[in-house]
């Protein structure tokens, strides 16, 4: 489950992480009420499950009433990367010198959670990691022992953060360390934590996802569920048993088990395009199964084509080709190029079942993907 920005906050400063003075609104009127008690400059900030909202315009700083009111109207509302705003943060503006990140996650390599610090803050990690892993400082924690006071400063120090804020950095991320483990959350960060003119470090943004098969140990984050999950598309997953994450991309990716999943979405990136989507349906698909799958991902506004990635097991491939078939005969209109290909069990068969004026049919998985992104790349040009 991932929290809202401003459901983690609430959790960080409930910890002991300092955070912006803010309001949740969810109108205009309500924005306007929120920065005369907040006082100005305010950030409006969209409560949407995308990264970049600043550079697509879901950030806005307000110095004045008319300005608050204008840029609340412009982003309730929005369209942000195929979400719809309907609530903001208004948060109390931070004269800040300089933004750093800090975060926890899981290792799966080492196996071992792992603490990260950087000066490299506001900007997006996943580049920095990239382009300048060594503007990362790392530090693998064992989990029986939990994190050290020395480890924390050893990643700070590392990171090369300034000693007179040091103690502060290094106990934010020993505190956020605390309650990845104790929320058993797959990933807590912030970025980017601000430092301030006063050289006060304050958590300008906040994230924590929570692993959905340990809510019942968190009846207090359960609540926030309904709140969080803020997508129809999810929720939609949740309604038919899907495992599905929502990407930025535009090639909707639907396939029968995680890792022929996940190995769609590498083959897509590998070949120069974006995924819109993990959407593992599970075994047995059916037509009923495949109907709310393809209903899904042609839901997805982002996404401008489609590759069906099944292997037929105990499910023989004939069975899958006729329950795409019938999935497909039910729409009037094909909305999105659909390719498909098939493996496995009786594959051979189910390719020649398969109704080709509905779907582009390729042997290979290879040639089933680059196929794809090709069709993506014309439809969205």
């Amino acid at each position: 489950m991932r929290l809202h920005e401003y459901q983690a906050k609430d959790v960080f400063a409930d910890a002991g992480i300092p955070v912006p003075d803010s309001r949740l609104a969810s109108s205009v009127d309500e924005v306007v009420a929120a920065v005369e008690d907040i006082g100005f400059p305010a950030a409006i900030k969209a409560q949407v499950h995308v990264g970049g909202r600043g550079k697509a315009g879901g950030i806005k700083i307000a110095t004045s009433e008319e300005e608050a009111r204008e840029y609340a109207d412009d982003i309730l509302g929005m369209d942000l990367k195929g979400y719809t705003v309907d609530r903001v943060l208004v948060e109390a503006g931070v004269d800040f010198e300089d933004e750093l990140y800090v975060g926890v996650t899981m290792d799966r390599g080492e196996g071992r959670p792992v603490a990260m610090v950087s000066e490299k803050g506001g900007v997006n990690i996943e580049e920095v990691a990239a382009e300048e892993p060594e503007a990362i400082a790392r530090e693998h924690i064992d989990p029986a022992f939990g994190m050290h006071p020395y480890q924390a400063r050893k990643a700070v120090y590392g990171a090369g953060i300034d000693r007179d804020i040091a103690r502060q950095v290094s106990s934010i991320l020993t505190t956020l360390y605390d309650l990845w483990e104790d929320k058993d959350a797959s990933d807590a960060e912030i970025n980017p934590l601000m430092v301030t003119s006063d050289r006060e470090v304050i958590a300008a943004d906040a994230v924590l996802n929570v692993d959905d098969d340990a809510l019942f140990r968190h009846p207090d984050l359960a609540e926030m569920e309904d709140e969080a999950a803020g997508d129809e598309l999810e929720a939609k997953a949740n309604k038919y048993g899907f495992d599905y994450v929502r990407l930025s991309g535009n090639v909707g990716i639907i396939g029968n088990g995680a890792g022929l999943v996940m190995t769609t979405l590498d083959l897509v990136d590998y070949y120069g395009g974006e995924p819109a989507n993990f959407l593992d349906i599970g075994g047995g698909a059916k037509a009923e199964r495949v109907t709310n799958a393809l209903d899904m991902v042609f839901s997805d506004p982002n996404v401008d084509s489609v590759v069906f990635n099944i292997f037929g097991g105990i499910t023989r491939g004939d069975e899958v080709a006729k329950g795409i078939n019938e999935a497909l005969e039910a729409f009037d209109e094909i909305p999105k190029p659909v390719v498909v290909r098939l493996a496995g069990t009786n594959a051979k068969e189910g390719m020649e079942i398969l109704n080709t004026e509905l779907v582009q049919v390729e042997e290979t998985l290879e040639d089933a993907v680059q196929r794809a992104v090709e069709n993506a790349k014309e439809v969205s040009q």
